[in-house]
């Protein structure tokens, strides 16, 4: 595959899998398939929670230098306005558990710009994580953990799949703001003006036509598989009757259904979001052990590479946000336009015309060239 050098947001696969889906004929169609037919027919979507692509993958760089990752010449200076401030370079040292850093509309604007100012900064000089953090935790602790990454061997699952298959390096989150609104842009291209979670929105619902719809109407299946929240529900219209039995427990049926090569064409996995004793959150997202989200992404891996449909399967495993964790790629601040036209509330009146902070992704599939770095 070629080097991708354009940026690409998280409602991006999305479109890829139409494109992919809709290219193959009706399964009642016996002619030739033309060669432009794809081998794809399941699509299996994990998106993780609130890790940045330096943070998680950026280190990878050691396996392949096409990575466009870390190698420690990194740095952000504590105090941007201060040209002597100390500065603190990126590290490999990140821990398995980790604080919750800063990743509101007005946190990230400081990540990435330096201060409140995002005017005549193209590309954004992505300085202000360490002071974003600082202001969060005088100690510097918090400036130290954002500015550290994890070391390939602490994330082996992930350096399994890098080493394996692709890993795009353009990949940014879709709206510079945090969980919800990044999340209602995964399976709908908007957030419907949403720039931070609010709670009574999130229960009434947001009324955008989603992908889930297109794929009805394309005759195609799909289908969720939860394990404590399907937050796919704060898309209103899917809280219809009639698609009660396309929401499934993911303990109960996921690897029943992938054993029988019984999969949806569009499959959609559900982390566990709250952290139990007894059931401990695998979502990544921090506080929440990195180990249990590791050992959650193996489970799907080898679930699907064990079932019949592993040769027409692709599995995409993303994240929503960076949850305020460095990344030294600009973030793309020209030429973004607006999904739908609609203008975030105030104070920030966002007209959704730059993404967020990039994010990992990796896309698994038996069609993909080994160690593809994008």
């Amino acid at each position: 595959m070629p080097r991708r050098e354009t940026p690409t947001s998280t409602a991006a696969p999305f479109l890829l899998l139409l494109h992919l889906l809709l290219l193959s004929p009706p399964t009642n169609v016996h002619a030739v398939q033309p060669p432009t037919t794809s081998p794809i027919k399941t699509v299996v979507v994990l998106v993780m929670e609130n890790r940045s692509f330096d943070h998680m993958l950026g280190w990878m760089k050691k396996l392949n230098p096409e990575i466009n990752g870390a190698d420690g010449s990194q740095w952000n200076p504590l105090n941007t306005s201060d040209p002597e401030s100390s500065r603190l370079y990126f590290r490999d040292q990140a821990h398995y558990v980790d604080p919750d850093p800063g990743h509101s509309f007005q946190a990230i604007r400081e990540q990435i710009f330096g201060s409140n100012d995002s005017s005549n900064k193209d590309p954004p000089p992505m300085n202000g994580f360490a002071q974003q953090a600082l202001s969060m935790d005088p100690s510097a602790n918090m400036s130290r953990d954002v500015m550290n990454g994890f070391h390939p061997d602490s994330v082996a699952v992930y350096k399994a799949l890098v080493s394996e298959f692709a890993v795009f390096d353009r990949w940014f989150a879709s709206v510079p703001a945090s969980t919800q609104p990044n999340r209602l842009y995964v399976h709908s291209g908007t957030s419907h003006g949403a720039t931070s979670n609010i709670p009574a929105l999130l229960v009434k619902g947001y009324p955008q036509r989603t992908i889930f719809e297109n794929i009805d109407g394309a005759g195609l299946s799909w289908g969720i598989y939860y394990q404590n929240i399907p937050a796919t529900l704060f898309y209103r219209n899917l809280r219809k009757l009639k698609y009660v039995s396309r929401f499934r427990p993911y303990d109960l049926e996921f690897k029943s259904h992938a054993r029988q090569g019984k999969l949806p064409n569009y499959t959609v996995v559900e982390q566990r979001y709250t952290d139990l004793k007894t059931a401990p959150a695998n979502d990544d997202h921090p506080s929440h052990d990195v180990y249990h989200g590791q050992m959650f992404v193996k489970e799907v891996y080898e679930t699907l590479r064990a079932s019949p449909q592993w040769n027409e399967t692709m599995l995409v495993i993303t994240y929503d946000e960076h949850g305020g964790f460095y990344d030294h790629v600009a973030t793309p601040v020209r030429g973004v336009p607006s999904p739908d036209g609609i203008v975030g509330p105030e104070p920030f009146n966002f007209t959704f015309d730059r993404l967020g902070v990039r994010v990992p992704t990796i896309v698994v599939s038996p069609w993909i060239n080994k160690g593809t770095g994008k």
